[in-house]
């Protein structure tokens, strides 16, 4: 019995060296689990030294059961000191490979800017807003009441005509103009009005270098008591001259279904005269279309073409440029 029990005490010296040297050489925790499960799990070595221990004498159990325990204990600290280790040099290692470098430059993203067309607009917008103006805006699909009859354009006036408008199947039309959200806000506003109106059209023009199928306008009206022409060339001129600079200005003499008298204005642009926008004083018609007694009011209003400015502004040849979406032209602006 003494050689057994030696024998068995040898068996827990040995395990014990053999443990703390694999848990010392384990390279990760996963592996260090597998250690765990070879020398302590329900069938590894420390337990079948232990099932040996039915042949000893009773009082030699304790011996064996002792020494059991002490290299159970050990083995186990070991592990968890190795485990706690692993995982401190695996948190580093992490750490290190993620690290961010604040001091490193960022990477450079070119910054969008507003297309020519939309800076155009808000460049009016604001000398308009500055003047007292309220922007309004209004549907792109609009009824033959809104867009013609209202703006006094009897029926067999040649902008009624299909080559000039887009109609649809089921009446409407897609509008011509933006003067329809002068006729929508004067139903809904009572005078004095000080509104401009920006915003998509539609014609069914021939595409070319200087026309479009789709293009924006802006529109301004003022109705008010006492307002005359004198009111309208001086908004007119203050307009032109914060777009273009203090140059010469003319108003002709011209036709409008919805302005009486009418004149388009030309600007003298790099040694030409170039038509910028048609103008007129509200046709008492259109003030009686919507509610407003032509005698106590009047009015005056204007609109042109937002590619036209832009494209004198900036100095474009053709007007397509403006939709082809093409990053060479556009970084320019």
């Amino acid at each position: 019995m003494l050689s057994q029990l030696s024998e068995l005490e040898a068996q827990l010296e040995a395990l014990q060296t053999r443990a703390l040297e694999a848990i010392a050489t384990a390279s990760d925790r996963e592996a260090l689990e597998q250690l765990r499960i070879a020398f302590l799990g329900k069938k590894g070595e420390l337990s079948a030294i232990l099932g040996a221990m039915g042949k000893l004498d009773a009082s030699d159990r304790p011996r064996i059961g002792g020494l059991a325990n002490t290299v159970k204990a050990r083995i186990s600290t070991d592990l968890d000191e190795r485990r706690e280790a692993l995982g401190k040099a695996e948190l580093e290692a992490r750490l290190i490979a993620e690290a961010i470098d604040v001091t490193m430059p960022g990477q450079y993203r070119p910054q969008g800017h507003l297309h020519p067309l939309q800076s155009t607009i808000d460049r009016i917008l604001d000398i308009l807003v500055g003047l007292g103006y309220q922007v309004a805006e209004g549907p792109e699909m609009e009824s033959d009441y809104y867009n013609f009859e209202a703006l006094n354009m009897p029926a067999d006036h040649p902008a009624r005509d299909m080559q000039d408008t887009f109609y649809l199947t089921d009446g409407n039309l897609l509008r011509t103009h933006t003067s329809s959200v002068q006729i929508r806000h004067m139903e809904e506003q009572e005078p004095p009005i000080r509104v401009v109106a920006p915003g998509r059209v539609y014609r069914r023009d021939a595409v070319d270098a200087t026309h479009s199928a789709v293009f924006h306008q802006v529109e301004l009206l003022a109705v008010d008591e006492g307002l005359t022409f004198t009111d309208l060339k001086g908004t007119v001129k203050t307009l032109i001259q914060a777009l273009f600079g203090d140059l010469p200005i003319r108003f002709r003499a011209s036709f409008f279904p919805f302005t009486e008298p009418s004149a388009e204005v030309d600007v003298l642009w790099q040694g030409k005269w170039l038509e910028v926008l048609g103008c007129g004083m509200v046709d008492p018609n259109v003030l009686k279309a919507v509610g407003c007694d032509p005698e106590t009011y009047s009015g005056f209003a204007a609109g042109f073409g937002v590619e036209r400015f832009a494209m004198v502004l900036h100095g474009m040849d053709d007007i397509r440029r403006l939709y082809a979406s093409d990053l060479r032209f556009l970084r320019q602006f």
